[in-house]
């Protein structure tokens, strides 16, 4: 199993985010950004939101940032590490823009893009964004066939309900071949579906863990499953957020245990399927403690899981 770098201050969601993260800067994340590359972490990723409806801070916190720029940027400032979007909200952004935003990523950073796709959850989002909700998984899907259109043909052409083009040229193409992988974020059978058709990863958010092997073998058992699902990622801290970020106290998913507890969870989680998770960001006073964590994390745990 792999380990991504739990970047801090990604977000000030009630449930998860330690107080102290709210002071790290962005300057500060780019250096993290390249001392977890040191260390031989495999992943940072970046969660989104673009507003957030007033009735939802007490839960979710005003403070989100964009994917594709933040991915973009700790690229830039690394050589080696990947990066990736948890999630990047698909249907409320044209899908040629988002083509082209990530293949121009995937090309700078010689090919360190991962995308995972997911059609949101945040109505009051979509509704301040002018985009339909209850339209999101047809969007999802729809776009998706025209990314990979873009990404694959060399005179891509797509119609369809919410978006066509013809006649086009689109490059640079990605630099990983087909193109950069694609996985998608969510739990209902059309996510997991959709995965099927046209994923190499899946991150999970409200299944529990003890449920992944079910939940996978639903993905293979599909009739146009492409088969290469080869990758999924299951936070250590997932559990404790619910549905709507509503916290969950789950003991075995706190922050601060004994290497071996830790050790022992991530082992579990890779029995279940489980290919990369994140170790949860500790309590600490001030970031040069973080720093002396995330090295212990990766002296200590990093082996034990690999």
């Amino acid at each position: 199993m792999e380990l991504a770098f739990s970047m801090p201050h990604l977000m000030e969601v009630t449930a998860i985010t330690t107080d102290w993260e709210r002071q790290v800067t962005g300057a500060q994340q780019v250096e993290m950004a390249k001392f977890a590359e040191k260390l031989g972490y495999a992943m940072i990723a970046v969660p989104e939101h673009f507003v957030i409806p007033r009735q939802h801070l007490p839960l979710s916190g005003a403070f989100h940032l964009a994917a594709y720029p933040s991915m973009a940027f700790y690229a830039g400032a690394t050589e080696t590490i990947r990066v990736n979007s948890c999630i990047a909200i698909q249907p409320v952004q044209n899908p040629i823009v988002t083509a082209k935003t990530l293949s121009t990523m995937d090309w700078l950073s010689s090919g360190r893009v991962t995308v995972t796709f997911a059609s949101g959850w945040l109505k009051g989002e979509f509704e301040a964004l002018g985009v339909d909700y209850h339209q999101r998984g047809a969007m999802s899907e729809e776009y998706t066939q025209a990314i990979i259109e873009l990404w694959t043909s060399d005179n891509p052409e797509f119609e369809g309900k919410y978006i066509s083009f013809r006649d086009v040229a689109f490059e640079p193409k990605c630099f990983q071949k087909p193109h950069l992988p694609i996985w998608f974020g969510g739990d209902a059978d059309p996510v997991l579906r959709r995965i099927a058709r046209y994923a190499t990863g899946w991150w999970p958010f409200l299944t529990k863990p003890e449920d992944i092997p079910d939940r996978l073998d639903y993905i293979r058992s599909q009739p146009d499953y492409n088969g290469r699902l080869e990758e999924v990622f299951f936070g250590f801290s997932t559990t404790r957020l619910g549905e709507g970020h509503v916290p969950i106290d789950d003991p075995k998913a706190r922050p601060g245990q004994t290497k071996q507890e830790i050790i022992d969870r991530l082992c579990w989680f890779g029995e279940q399927g489980v290919t990369m998770s994140s170790v949860p960001i500790p309590e600490v006073k001030r970031i040069e403690e973080y720093y002396d964590y995330a090295q212990w994390v990766a002296e200590e745990i990093m082996p034990a899981v690999r």
